[in-house]
């Protein structure tokens, strides 16, 4: 799921999604990644937290700015490689406006 809460299943719809943003508005962007914490269910199953920050460039209709989000992802290890089997992707927002905003204009 993105951060817009559009639902997809499957590598190809996930691919057909991004890439028209990623050709035009993101095609100047940025993404990084920090992990928050994971959680070991099982030998082959982990959930994972991790903060997104994307940094769009001037191609963005916006100009440039900073977007974060926080994403939770269940993988499962298959043949020894680790597979994301769910994600989503939520953009952090002031609880009491729902505006975006960055993490560190969240902190009290």
């Amino acid at each position: 799921m993105n951060r817009f809460g559009r639902y997809v299943r499957g590598v190809e719809a996930i691919v057909e999604m991004h890439a028209p943003i990623h050709a035009t508005i993101y095609s100047d962007s940025t993404l990084e990644n920090e992990l928050i914490h994971v959680v070991t269910i099982g030998p082959e199953a982990v959930v994972m937290h991790f903060w997104s920050r994307l940094t769009a460039g001037t191609a963005h209709p916006a100009g440039p700015h900073a977007v974060d989000t926080v994403i939770l992802a269940v993988l499962t290890r298959q043949e020894g490689d680790w597979r994301i089997k769910a994600l989503e992707n939520v953009t952090v927002t002031d609880p009491r406006t729902g505006e975006p905003k960055l993490r560190e204009e969240l902190k009290d």
